[in-house]
């Protein structure tokens, strides 16, 4: 037999009837027919399976400049980030993070470039991949089936992918997951070019190096799906549990500003590219409307449909900076079982306790005896009232 679990936030009204529970136990009154308690009444239809829940992936592109003499594929870079959240409770799973400050850079990012890539004259000869991915707590299951609809031809022309994940939780302190050992010159690249800008901004960039294991398919990190298909890449992150606006601006700045010194070949080179003061600056605003959203709406993957407004909303806005938008829908992979029904009303009925019943009958027993009384005295007179309470003579049969 199983047994229902539900999730609420907390609020003054469930405080105060927890407060009460525990003021119970701590004195040894449980909770009995006797001594009154709560009821809780749960409205809800039965729950039922999902069949073949989908995940919807986002992808937007941004075509560098070619030049008639150029014979092959530009060269690509993917900005990638997971934008769905996971949680016992799929209508209660919100939150700036996991993966919000992720998905706030790379809107962030791809407006900036856009800019950028609007001039002929200041378009650079990479094209740029920003993908929107889902099934992230999945084992990026978007991810991988997003990779794997390229053909090898476009897979083969992407130079390196930055996966954003948590970039919003950091304190002077960032990290650069990889898979590919460091001593290899595109990981060396990756994290000289950042090292080099984040200096410039007061902050610190460490790298870490985790060996994926082929036969094994979990993976643990978002770049780990691009490894197994022999792509270059690397996640940004930090795990501490709180979300900082001045560490997400600080994180925008720094992908932006070493993509911008690669693209343009500006390595090493202390050029700001997206000064503060410039046309070119991150928008605070900008960056806050869409946190405010991402901490206020409810990111299950398997709970969101193909026309969700969360969904739709990320389309257009990439729809807005980018050439090409493309939507990917695909079923999830079985990990887990999901049910339809996550939200319900709940209701806290207050249970008086029988002796309260009995007194209450008591009381209300002995008000509708003095009532009687009373209307009969006035309406009768007492001689009938007490009547009533006498015995009646007994009949005798007489016989013959």
């Amino acid at each position: 037999m199983g047994y229902p679990v539900y999730f609420a936030f907390e609020d003054d009204d469930i405080e105060a009837v927890l407060a009460d529970v525990k003021r119970n136990d701590a004195t040894g009154q449980l909770a009995t027919a006797t001594t009154g308690g709560y009821k809780l009444v749960v409205s809800v239809p039965e729950p039922k399976k999902r069949a073949s829940p989908t995940i919807t992936n986002i992808q937007g592109w941004l075509s560098g400049l070619k030049t008639d003499g150029d014979a092959n594929q530009l060269p690509t870079i993917a900005v990638v980030a997971s934008y769905d959240t996971f949680g016992a409770a799929p209508a209660l799973s919100v939150g700036s993070d996991s993966n919000g400050s992720g998905v706030v850079a790379l809107l962030e990012i791809a407006r900036l470039f856009s800019v950028l890539y609007s001039n002929p004259k200041t378009r650079g000869r990479y094209n740029l991949l920003f993908g929107l991915t889902s099934g992230g707590p999945y084992n990026y299951n978007g991810t991988h089936k997003w990779l794997r609809s390229f053909d090898q031809r476009q897979r083969e022309s992407i130079d390196y992918a930055i996966c954003l994940n948590s970039i919003g939780s950091w304190d002077n302190d960032l990290w650069i997951h990889v898979s590919k050992p460091p001593e290899n010159a595109y990981i060396k690249q990756i994290f000289e070019g950042f090292s080099n800008v984040a200096e410039e901004l007061g902050v610190k960039v460490g790298l870490k190096h985790k060996k994926i294991n082929i036969s094994n398919p979990r993976v643990a990190w978002e770049h780990e799906q691009f490894s197994r298909l022999r792509v270059t890449a690397a996640t940004f992150l930090n795990s501490l549990p709180f979300v900082n606006e001045a560490a997400i601006i600080k994180s925008i700045k720094l992908v932006a500003e070493s993509l911008a010194r690669h693209i343009y070949g500006h390595e090493g080179k202390n050029v700001q590219i997206f000064a503060d003061n410039s046309s070119l600056a991150v928008n605070p605003s900008y960056i806050k409307s869409w946190l405010d959203l991402l901490s206020q709406t409810p990111r299950v993957a398997p709970f969101l449909s193909k026309n969700d407004p969360f969904i739709l909303a990320l389309k257009k806005e990439l729809e807005d900076h980018t050439d090409e938008v493309n939507v990917q829908h695909e079923v999830l992979d079985g990990m887990f079982t999901f049910y339809d029904s996550t939200r319900a009303s709940l209701n806290v009925y207050q249970v008086a306790s029988v002796t309260f019943d009995l007194l209450l009958l008591l009381v209300l027993g002995s008000y509708l005896i003095v009532l009687f009384s009373f209307l009969v005295i006035t309406t009768r007179g007492l001689d009938d009232l007490i009547s009533l309470f006498r015995r009646p003579p007994s009949r005798k049969v007489k016989t013959a």
